[in-house]
């Protein structure tokens, strides 16, 4: 359990630090960075499947529920990644952390709203709490926070999509990067071949254009290996860790714009994190004693 914690732990501070990663692409167009990142992530997992003897449930991918299941899931996590990175290279850090900060009560109401699941009484006060916050903002600021809600949205939606699927985290995103390979490999041939950008053309450029693969699968599968390890609960709150980071290089590292108006409805969310992560984890310990009576 201890070391599936760390690997927790190292997943999401590889996730909160990637925006330090996408800044050194920004000269890149946000679509053909994207491309970059489907290609060399396809490339990078049927290296590591390969190499750990991981490749399985080739009969389900060939199950036409399957792939549409699947290709579902790549249309959700491309609009996910072309938003983030766009927001991150055009310096929108803060307002992306707020997407992924809300995300798990996004996932919440849609569990209610799809799968009719149903909420306790502190769940819905976290709810309509992060919801107060969110109107808070879009009244400050006098525009709606719509790359926290695209992200927050399109990334609660594919982890409903990828609960339906019969298939693991990397096995799945093996499948979608395959699904997006073909539309990567045209947007660079069409779009990248051309651009002389020195970012492009230089080593540099060049590695960490090929590095993408590795900064989307490695905290990936750090991940999938942390929550075999330790409890949902706790992989629950350590999941907060990556957009907090992500928050304090906005502000004190790219000095995004935050004051006082972005002060209030940042704190009724960050109070909704509060109750929604706390009422989890005592849920989690009363659900295990429970199992031990």
């Amino acid at each position: 359990m201890s070391r599936g914690l760390w690997y927790g732990v190292a997943a999401q501070t590889v996730w909160g630090l990637s925006p330090l990663y996408w800044r050194q692409l920004a000269d890149v167009p946000p679509p053909l960075l994207i491309a970059h990142r489907v290609v060399w992530s396809l490339g990078t997992l049927a290296v590591l499947l390969l190499a750990t003897g991981a490749v399985s449930a080739r009969t389900k991918v060939l199950r036409p529920t399957t792939v549409r299941t699947c290709l579902s899931a790549a249309i959700l996590i491309a609009i996910n990644w072309l938003t983030y990175i766009w927001a991150v290279t055009t310096g929108y850090i803060v307002e992306a952390s707020l997407g992924y900060f809300i995300t798990p009560l996004v996932s919440v109401a849609l569990g209610v709203l799809v799968l009719r699941e149903r909420l306790r009484p502190t769940q819905w006060t976290a709810v309509g709490i992060a919801t107060s916050g969110l109107a808070v903002l879009t009244w400050s600021t006098g525009t709606l926070p719509w790359i926290a809600l695209v992200l927050a949205s399109s990334f609660g939606v594919y982890g409903l999509v990828k609960k339906r699927a019969p298939l693991g985290p990397l096995d799945g995103l093996s499948v979608e990067t395959g699904l997006l390979f073909l539309p990567a490999v045209g947007v660079i041939v069409w779009g990248g071949l051309g651009d002389t950008s020195s970012l492009q053309t230089s080593w540099t450029g060049l590695f960490l254009l090929g590095s993408t693969g590795v900064m989307t699968v490695l905290p990936l599968a750090l991940f999938a290996t942390s929550v075999q390890r330790i409890p949902l609960a706790h992989a629950g709150l350590i999941q907060y860790l990556a957009p907090t980071l992500q928050f304090f290089l906005g502000v004190f590292v790219y000095e995004e714009p935050f004051g006082p108006a972005e002060l209030g409805g940042y704190a009724l969310v960050w109070t909704a994190v509060v109750i929604f992560a706390g009422e989890g984890l005592r849920a989690s310990r009363q659900h295990l004693a429970d199992g031990d009576a």
